[in-house]
C-alpha cells in the first residue's frame, strides 16, 4: 500500500514550531538548524497543498488550516513519543529527564544528587538544556525546576521546593572589631551589592524589617549569584541572596550571615510538570526526595 502520510521528522518540526511559535526555538528543541525546520515545514506544506503558518511580527502563527491539522496529528505524534520512551525504559530502566534553572542546579542540586543516585540507582537522570522562555511543554522532558511565584501557565502543576528565604551576607571580617555589623543600620551603611535580575531584594528586606527610609543606591550589581558571592568574598560589600544558594559558602566560611534576619518572599523554586501527563514512578521518587532535601533539618552539606 502506498503511504500518503508525511515523514515523522516533518511532523516533529511542525508540532514543535506550532507549540513554540518560532522556527528558531523549534530548531533548538530538536537539535537541528533553523533552516532544517523551515525546509521540513515547506515540504510538509507542499505535501498537503496548503499553508500551515503565517508570519505575525516575530512569531509564526498557525493558519486555520494549520490549527486543524495540528489537532489531528499531534495526539498521534505524542503517542509515538510515549511508546518510544516506554520502549527505552524497558531496555535501559526508568529514565527521568529534567530541566533545571542553572543557579539552583549548580549551587544546590548537584551537591545532593549523589544521595539520590544512592537511594534510587535504577533511575537514569538526564538533564535538558535550560531555556529562559521555555513553555514547559516539551514532550521529552518529564519535569522542570523553575523560579517563580504562584503564576504558572495553564496546564502546569507547580510544587514549591525551596528558595523563599532572603538573607544578608557579608565578608566574615565584617562581623569582627568595633565596626562590626550588629544591626540593620550597620548593614545598610556598608556598600550594597545588587543582583541585576532582582534589584528589589534589598527593598523587600527593608520593608519586611519595618524600615521606611529609601533603599540606598547599589555600589555595584552582578548578573549571577556566583559573581555576587565572589564579590562579597572579596570584601566588596554586602549582598541579599536566597539562603539555599549560599549554604556551601556559609558552611565553608567564605562568606558569613550578616544578621540572623531572614525574610520570606513569594518567589522561589518550583518543580513543574504538565497536568495532562501522569507522573512516572521515577518522577514521584524524585519529587519525594527533593522535598526531603529541601526540609531544613534534612539538608546535608559537604564537609
Amino acid at each position: 500500500m502506498r503511504m500518503h502520510s508525511p515523514s515523522l521528522s516533518e511532523l516533529h518540526a511542525f508540532a514543535a514550531a506550532a507549540r513554540l511559535g518560532s522556527f528558531s526555538l523549534a530548531a533548538q528543541e530538536l537539535y537541528v538548524t533553523q533552516g532544517g525546520i523551515s525546509r521540513a515545514i515547506a515540504r510538509l506544506e507542499e505535501h498537503l497543498g496548503f499553508a500551515l503558518f503565517e508570519r505575525q511580527g516575530r512569531r509564526n502563527t498557525l493558519t486555520p488550516a494549520g490549527q486543524d491539522y495540528l489537532q489531528a496529528v499531534e495526539p498521534a505524534v505524542m503517542a509515538i513519543e510515549a511508546a518510544s520512551a516506554a520502549a527505552r525504559r524497558r531496555r535501559h530502566g526508568p529514565q527521568l529527564r529534567l530541566s533545571v534553572t542553572p543557579t539552583l542546579f549548580s549551587h544546590w542540586l548537584i551537591p545532593r544528587l549523589p544521595d539520590f543516585n544512592a537511594r534510587h540507582p535504577q533511575v537514569l537522570l538526564s538533564f535538558s538544556p535550560y531555556r529562559r522562555d521555555d513553555p514547559l511543554t516539551a514532550p521529552e522532558i518529564d519535569a522542570w525546576i523553575r523560579v517563580g511565584s504562584q503564576q504558572w501557565p495553564a496546564g502546569i502543576e507547580a510544587e514549591y521546593v525551596i528558595g523563599r528565604d532572603l538573607i544578608p551576607i557579608c565578608h566574615p571580617r565584617e562581623l569582627q572589631g568595633p565596626r562590626a555589623i550588629r544591626n540593620a543600620q550597620d548593614l545598610l551603611a556598608r556598600p550594597l551589592l545588587f543582583h541585576t535580575n532582582y534589584p528589589g531584594n534589598w527593598a523587600r528586606w527593608m520593608q519586611a524589617r519595618g524600615m521606611t527610609q529609601p533603599c540606598p543606591a547599589p555600589t555595584a550589581d552582578f548578573e549571577t549569584v556566583a559573581l555576587l558571592v565572589q564579590a562579597v568574598a572579596a570584601g566588596m560589600g554586602v549582598a541579599m541572596v536566597q539562603r539555599c544558594l549560599v549554604e556551601e559558602d556559609l558552611a565553608s566560611g567564605r562568606v558569613a550571615l550578616a544578621l540572623e534576619a531572614p525574610v520570606n518572599i513569594e518567589r522561589g523554586y518550583f518543580l513543574c510538570h504538565p497536568v495532562n501527563r501522569a507522573p512516572s514512578e521515577a518522577l514521584e521518587q524524585f519529587r519525594a526526595w527533593i522535598q526531603v532535601q529541601a526540609a531544613p533539618r534534612a539538608v546535608t552539606l559537604p564537609a
